[in-house]
């Protein structure tokens, strides 16, 4: 199979049929053999029985069903974990993507041999003052961050080579920082390509102010994982032995003080070092228990579902 389309989406029922009808126009000219999996992260207005619809009519429609809303990122997982083509587009549902980009991504993929092309949406038709302003600096630090030069983190519309959606763990909030978890899997030919972004036409994006704050705190999270995920001693050890250092320094130095310079003066007790000393000491101590306990959670933990699968279609 040459592609495999994942869809997540929350409430998007006006806008599935005529995206199906735009996905399978593109395929069925470029003759390409593909299949179109949904994921419905919990919908409220009828997007599942649209896309048991289309599964009927099509067998290259597939769908799966959350439970309940779990977040893009887990419907990018179950989506990834069931893809057949030997190259995976990502999408959003709501039109603003436009599946005439697909066959140019797939030559990049395939021709140019890269395992990861994100699209950029050079121009935007958001609101410029809550979207735009706010995307460029969330971009700027990510790319600061990361090392990974791409110009749009945010845009849905990717196309990954199946070996790294095979091999990459998306949870949490991660979606955003899939090119960062390809990178830090060592799928390194990561490309970029402008790609013709158009106005919501149906309904209300789900995403709001609040989105960037938390990109932001998933930065922080990812930039500590990728760096200390599997070594967590390496920093929390560090930043005990630092702090420890420093508190046996001014231990050390009220001794001596005491012993040979000043035997007949104030107690240790009544000097502010001696506790300054103790409460390094103290920290010192915490940090490098907080990385012991963290080895130890980090090689005992099973991995765990994060969703659960109401109803699958086609597979």
């Amino acid at each position: 199979m040459n592609i495999s389309v994942v869809i997540p989406l929350l409430n998007e029922k006006e806008s599935l049929k005529e995206l199906y009808d735009w996905i399978a126009k593109v395929m069925q000219s470029n003759h390409f053999s593909y299949e179109i999996i949904f994921i419905d992260d919990g919908s409220t207005d009828g997007s599942w029985q649209q896309i048991e619809t289309l599964s009927k009519h099509d067998p290259n429609v597939k769908g799966i069903r959350f439970l309940k809303n779990f977040g893009k990122s887990q419907a990018l997982h179950a989506g990834f974990s069931k893809a057949k083509g030997e190259v995976v587009i990502t999408m959003d549902a709501d039109l603003q993507d436009n599946p005439e980009e697909i066959p140019e991504l797939y030559k990049m993929i395939v021709n140019d041999n890269f395992d990861l092309v994100s699209g950029w949406k050079k121009k935007r038709y958001d609101n410029k003052l809550t979207k735009n302003l706010p995307s460029k600096l969330f971009n700027w630090a990510a790319r600061k961050t990361s090392g990974v030069k791409l110009n749009d983190f945010n845009c849905g519309l990717k196309a990954y080579h199946n070996n790294v959606v095979k091999h990459i763990n998306v949870n949490g909030e991660m979606h955003r920082y899939i090119p960062v978890l390809a990178k830090n899997a060592g799928f390194l030919k990561i490309g970029e390509k402008v790609v013709q972004h158009q106005a919501r036409k149906y309904g209300e994006t789900k995403f709001g102010m609040d989105r960037f704050v938390n990109g932001f705190l998933d930065l922080i999270t990812i930039w500590f994982i990728s760096r200390f995920g599997k070594r967590p001693m390496h920093l929390f050890g560090a930043l005990g032995v630092i702090m420890f250092a420093i508190g046996l320094s001014f231990a050390f130095y009220l001794g001596v003080d005491k012993l040979f310079f000043h035997p007949y003066g104030r107690l240790i007790t009544q000097r502010p070092q001696f506790y300054i000393s103790l409460v390094t000491m103290i920290i010192g101590s915490q940090f490098f228990v907080a990385g012991f306990l963290g080895e130890i959670i980090l090689r005992n933990t099973p991995d765990k579902k994060r969703y659960l699968i109401k109803k699958e279609l086609n597979f």
